[in-house]
C-alpha cells in the first residue's frame, strides 16, 4: 500500500501555512480562504453538501480570535473547531 499525502506544500498539520503562501503569491486573504472552502467543494463536485455554511450542508467550522481577511496568519492559531456538530476544540 502506498500512502499519498493530502498536502504537497507542507507537512500534515501545518496546512494553514498554505494560506500565507497563496497571499504571498497575490491572492487576497478572502480568495485564499475560498480555495479551501467554496472553490475546493466546487472542484470536488460537492458544492451541494460542502464549502459554505448553509442548511443541509456539513457544518465543519473553525474560528479564530482575529480577522483572517485582514491577517491571514490568524488561521495559524485556531481557537474553535466543530465538525459535523461536535465541538473538538474550544479555547
Amino acid at each position: 500500500m502506498r500512502l499519498v499525502p493530502d498536502s504537497y506544500v507542507s507537512k500534515h498539520g501545518l496546512n494553514a501555512t498554505e494560506f500565507g503562501l497563496l497571499v504571498q503569491a497575490g491572492l487576497s486573504p478572502t480568495e485564499a480562504i475560498k480555495t479551501a472552502t467554496i472553490y475546493g467543494a466546487d472542484n470536488l463536485g460537492k458544492s451541494d453538501v460542502l464549502g459554505s455554511i448553509e442548511a443541509g450542508k456539513f457544518a465543519d467550522i473553525v474560528a479564530v480570535h482575529g480577522d483572517p481577511t485582514k491577517d491571514i496568519t490568524e488561521l495559524m492559531d485556531i481557537d474553535f473547531v466543530m465538525k459535523e456538530g461536535v465541538v473538538y476544540k474550544n479555547k
